[in-house]
């Protein structure tokens, strides 16, 4: 069973991570994504770039609207996405509870429903 782990945070303000803070979690990141991939329950992860890079697309009634910024004003954004492939929702919080983000972040564990492979989308079981 595929569940994606999604890392959401307040973003930091430049200069508010010290650099050392920083590296070390940038090690942490790296040892857990390690065990991930030795474990062999990896499928893919990406940390995303910041709300201020954010594009928006939208279509009501026909007008199609493309407008910089993320869609809801909030203090947390989604910054990551971890997808797992893991026996059940126990396995995925049991990784979910290793991840170095919970540290700042909130890590939020949801069963994916369907997926694409290789252009065929698949209901999850």
């Amino acid at each position: 069973m595929h569940y994606a782990l999604l890392i959401n945070n307040a973003e930091p303000d430049e200069g508010d991570i010290a650099e050392e803070a920083f590296l070390q979690m940038q090690r942490a990141m790296a040892d857990y994504t390690a065990a991930l991939q030795a474990a062999g329950v990896l499928i893919g992860a990406e940390i995303l770039e910041p709300q201020a890079q954010t594009v928006t697309v939208t279509r009501r009634d026909g007008d199609l609207t493309i407008q910089d910024g993320p869609f809801a004003d909030t203090r947390e954004a989604l910054a990551g996405v971890f997808l797992l492939d893991v026996p059940d929702q126990d396995a995925a919080l049991a990784w979910a509870e290793k991840h170095p983000a919970t540290q700042y972040a909130v890590i939020e564990v949801r069963k994916v429903a369907a997926a694409c492979d290789e252009g065929i989308w698949n209901a999850e079981d």
